[in-house]
């Protein structure tokens, strides 16, 4: 398992969290936990079924800008 945290922006309440969290969990089966007062997603994923492109991809079909990994 590999571990990552986003910088993402645009996230403001609850349902940014639920949004992002439910899209990673339902699409890619990752588990995903959102740190509001950071602006971070923290991603844990196998490598070998998705990549941190897709991962990305999701959170911005979300509509939020990941501007770091």
């Amino acid at each position: 398992m590999q571990q990552i945290s986003l910088q993402v922006e645009g996230m403001s309440c609850n349902h940014c969290v639920n949004s992002i969290e439910g899209a990673l969990k339902r699409e890619l089966a990752v588990d995903a936990k959102v740190d509001l007062a950071e602006k971070k997603v923290n991603v844990s994923f196998d490598e070998t079924k998705t990549s941190l492109e897709k991962i990305k991809e999701v959170i911005e079909e979300q509509g939020y800008d990941v501007v770091s990994a």
